[in-house]
C-alpha cells in the first residue's frame, strides 16, 4: 500500500505541475517555453497511471482522493494560500475514501 501511495503522490505532482505550467503560460503570460516541461510532465503523469496492475477505473477513482489532497498542499505551499478547516476536513474524507478503494482492490 505504501508503494501505491507514493506512486499516486508522484503521479499527482506530475499532473499538477504540468497543468500549472500551462496555466502560467496562458494566464500569467509567462514564456511559451513552459509548454515543453508542461508536456513532459503530463506525459509522465499518463505513464505513471499505467504502472498500476489493477483495472484503470478503480485506479482513477482512488487516485482522485490523493490528487485532491496533493492539490490542496500545492495551494498552500506553492500558491501560498492558507488552507481552511473545511479544506483539511475534505482532504481527510477524500483520503479515507481512496484508502478504502485501495485496500479493497488488494483483496481481490
Amino acid at each position: 500500500m505504501l508503494k501505491t501511495a507514493l506512486l499516486f503522490i508522484i503521479t499527482a505532482l506530475a499532473e499538477i505541475l504540468g497543468c500549472w505550467l500551462f496555466y502560467a503560460w496562458l494566464r500569467l503570460e509567462k514564456s511559451i517555453w513552459l509548454l515543453i516541461p508542461s508536456l513532459f510532465s503530463l506525459v509522465l503523469f499518463a505513464y505513471l497511471l499505467t504502472l498500476h496492475p489493477q483495472a484503470s477505473g478503480r485506479i482513477y477513482a482512488s487516485y482522485g482522493g490523493i490528487y485532491i489532497a496533493i492539490s490542496l498542499l500545492w495551494l498552500r505551499y506553492v500558491d501560498s494560500i492558507p488552507l481552511q478547516t473545511s479544506d483539511w476536513l475534505g482532504a481527510l474524507i477524500c483520503l479515507g475514501g481512496a484508502s478504502v478503494i485501495i485496500m479493497g482492490s488488494s483483496q481481490s
